[in-house]
């Protein structure tokens, strides 16, 4: 990125950048001192000309976002059918991106017969060519799937995800109202637990460390939240609480700002109590 970022600026072309995590990357960090138009998805983030705009999520994304409670539980149901669970259990989403999460699968896994034991079904995305040993039949439904292509639908089916904490997969629960259970992928620079660790100050999450997801604390832990609407919906209305709902429009009018050359603070503003 810094090669096309000198070569915007030596051509006269606007650069805007936008900052997923809360500590930029060397990129951004030079990227940022050649141009005034700089987005962040997390407020605090310690870029100059800092603009907090939220990340930029789909269209489907913020739409489920944005329904009422009745709209909610109908989406909720429809959900459900097509993932191929039952209507009337607390439902655990468990995935680690498109590559899945060897941590989360071998847990659950193991966890398995324990979940559905007490009665919470689960949606487990296990990642591309990965396999989780779970017996199909059973009263209580456990859901295998490589892919999901379509995350709204995983999410509108859940009450409560457990997942890594890359910045769009703490955006989205967040945006959906979703609560989510974090475990970040213990490599690089810490940027993971970074990302979760504001949305868990607001209360809308857990976090636990890579090594302590065990299906012990599954049993302690993950079950007992399930069990506890009510611990549930006050996550879940704090999780909203903090996300950035329509960060698309607000990117876009960034853009919109650098093409023009007027001073970002022409933006609109993010709603209070967002972070």
């Amino acid at each position: 990125m810094p090669p096309a970022y000198l070569a915007a600026r030596r051509r006269g072309v606007p650069v805007v950048i936008h900052e997923q995590n809360p500590l930029p990357g060397l990129a951004n960090r030079l990227g940022a001192r050649l141009t005034r138009y700089v987005a962040t998805t997390y407020a605090g983030t310690p870029l100059p000309h800092a603009v907090h705009t939220g990340m930029p999520l789909r269209a489907e994304i913020g739409e489920l976002g944005g329904l009422d409670a009745a709209a909610r539980a109908v989406a909720m149901r429809a959900a459900r059918a097509e993932l191929g669970l039952r209507p009337d259990l607390p439902t655990l989403l468990v995935f680690g991106g498109s590559l899945g999460a060897q941590r989360l699968n071998e847990t659950f896994a193991a966890a398995a017969a324990e979940v559905r034991a007490a009665g919470v079904q689960v949606l487990h995305v296990s990642g591309l060519g990965k396999a989780v040993d779970v017996p199909v039949e059973g009263p209580t439904p456990y859901v295998v799937v490589p892919y999901v292509d379509r995350m709204q639908v995983a999410y509108a089916a859940a009450d409560v995800a457990v997942c890594r904490s890359g910045a769009n997969t703490v955006c989205e629960p967040a945006t959906v109202g979703l609560p989510g259970v974090y475990v970040p992928l213990p490599v690089g620079n810490g940027e993971q637990r970074l990302n979760a660790e504001p949305l868990v100050r607001a209360g809308g999450g857990l976090l636990v460390d890579d090594a302590a997801c065990t299906p012990d604390w599954v049993r302690t832990v993950v079950l007992p939240l399930l069990r506890d609407e009510a611990a549930v919906r006050s996550m879940g209305e704090a999780a909203r609480g903090f996300a950035v709902p329509h960060a698309d429009e607000r990117l876009a009018d960034l853009v919109d700002a650098a093409i023009e050359g007027v001073a970002p603070s022409t933006l609109r503003s993010v709603p209070g109590g967002a972070a």
